[in-house]
């Protein structure tokens, strides 16, 4: 009479765990939904022009280095910390991680990804890697937000108090950069042997204030990869993919929301990172 009792608790087991990989995300913790709408944050890029943004889900912090071990199994990082954000990725190591988090939780991915075909839009002379990276319509797995869709969150979405920062008008509040990520805060220009000496790197996330949404450090800690090319708002084509929110090593302008950053897809730094989201 054992044996059907064990059955049981084998298919019980079963579900529940099936239940958790397809967890949808309003019911996880480390996402925010972010309500649709057009820019209302006057320091936006995207102020005033015909951008409109679907709702959507973000991560509430930037991926740590937890979550990339248990989904890539290795750690790339210069600063090891569970709560650290990842570093040292370049843009096909997100994209990557990415579809590889939604076969694990039962997603769908959202890339469709060619490693034998170079991509004739990558314009790059130093990228040897090139992979040819489209998206599958629909799924509802995990990817890179569009630069647009970054924006949007970190500038609060519709909460939007109209902040240099995502969150305050005061960098120190909400971002870790070059005077505060060390040892003391520095003084005078920047400097890399200041930073240096001062053993500046990445913090733990969700430490300083968060912006209207609820998410923190969209302004400094890590840079962010974004899926879009660098150039115009609406690029299709380029030789550098954009990067958002300035880090650790950068100055204060570029923790400001409209700051754009590039970085070649193929790169990686100790403060490059990324955070995902899921369509709505």
């Amino acid at each position: 009479m054992r044996k059907p009792i064990v059955t049981y608790l084998l298919m019980a087991m079963i579900v529940v765990v099936s239940a958790c990989s397809q967890q949808n995300p309003q019911e996880d913790d480390n996402f925010v939904f972010v309500k649709g709408g057009t820019f209302t944050n006057t320091q936006s890029n995207y102020y005033g022009k015909s951008v409109t943004i679907s709702d959507f889900y973000i991560g509430k912090y930037e991926v740590t280095q937890k979550e990339w071990i248990e989904v890539m199994e290795s750690n790339p990082s210069a600063f090891k910390g569970d709560r650290l954000p990842v570093q040292m990725v370049s843009w096909y190591d997100a994209i990557e991680y990415c579809n590889k988090r939604s076969i694990k939780e039962g997603l769908e991915p959202y890339y469709n990804i060619d490693k034998n075909k170079k991509d004739p839009n990558n314009k790059s002379e130093h990228d040897q890697i090139k992979w040819t990276v489209t998206v599958n319509e629909g799924a509802n797995g995990y990817r890179l937000p569009i630069e647009a869709e970054w924006e949007y969150a970190s500038s609060g979405g519709q909460l939007s108090q109209g902040y240099t920062y995502s969150g305050s008008n005061h960098a120190d509040e909400v971002a870790w950069y070059w005077r505060n990520a060390g040892d003391q805060y520095l003084t005078g220009d920047w400097n890399w042997s200041s930073i240096e000496n001062n053993n500046n790197q990445t913090k733990s996330i969700g430490v300083k204030k968060p912006n209207e949404l609820g998410l923190y450090d969209m302004s400094g800690n890590v840079r962010e990869w974004c899926w879009n090319w660098y150039g115009d708002l609406d690029s299709d084509s380029g030789s550098f993919r954009v990067v958002k929110g300035g880090g650790w090593i950068g100055d204060v302008s570029n923790n400001e929301i409209s700051f754009r950053g590039k970085f070649e897809a193929s790169g990686i730094g100790p403060d490059q990172g990324f955070r995902v989201v899921r369509g709505e």
